[in-house]
């Protein structure tokens, strides 16, 4: 197991929990149903999901969805949107107490990451597994955008440039490429063995090292 796995819950401890109907009972209808659809995804994966069943996993009716959803399609949208926006506030949470304009800053971007992709791998599959590149909703683009800017900010004060120049993207879509096929092979049961003998932070630094020198 790896030291991802070993310091975040993964997707599979958070299998069989029910949706606390205390939100709902507070009018957090929408809010209920983006976490049911989060567990559904995650235990069942995204091709299984159906509105019924994340109605009965927060405990509403059939119709209830329909007060703030079009369809399932933008119910799935929602989480994603959600779970996104979670992944960028671990992000930043990662990089508190590390120091400025260090390739460590990367390395701790990079760990987070890959964290999200094994312990959320049904959003993570939503996102970039070809459900949002058929969906033209503009705020998908938006959070992705945010997202790398994080990436590319870090870059920047790295390489002591003042901005988001060609040379930081070139060298953000680098770094990005790498961990974000990494944590596609870790997902991979087939693949993941073929990386158990490297240390994962210490392989980050090394890229992040190499890409930033």
């Amino acid at each position: 197991m790896s030291s991802t796995e070993k310091n975040h819950p993964t997707s599979r401890q958070t299998a069989g929990l029910s949706v606390s109907k205390k939100a709902y009972h507070h009018g957090d209808l929408r809010a209920a149903l983006i976490e049911a659809t989060r567990q559904l995804v995650e235990e069942k994966g995204p091709d299984s999901f159906s509105v019924s069943e994340a109605c009965r996993r927060a405990g509403v009716s059939t119709a209830a969805p329909y007060k703030h959803f079009k369809d399932k399609t933008e119910m799935l949208v929602a989480t994603v949107l959600e779970g996104m926006d979670r992944h960028r506030d671990k992000m930043l949470a990662a990089l508190e107490g590390v120091p400025e304009g260090s390739p460590e800053r990367i390395t701790a971007i990079g760990m987070e990451y890959i964290a999200f992709a094994l312990n959320e791998p049904g959003i993570f599959r939503l996102k970039f597994g070809g459900f949002t590149d058929r969906i033209a909703d503009p705020r998908l683009e938006d959070g992705g955008q945010q997202s790398f800017g994080i990436l590319l900010t870090e870059v920047a004060k790295c390489l002591g440039e003042p901005g988001i120049t060609d040379e930081v993207r070139r060298r953000g879509f680098l770094l990005w490429s790498f961990v974000h096929g990494l944590s596609f092979i870790l997902h991979d049961k087939g693949l993941a063995e073929k990386g158990e003998e490297f240390d994962l932070h210490t392989l980050l630094e090394d890229v992040s090292e190499r890409m930033l020198s």
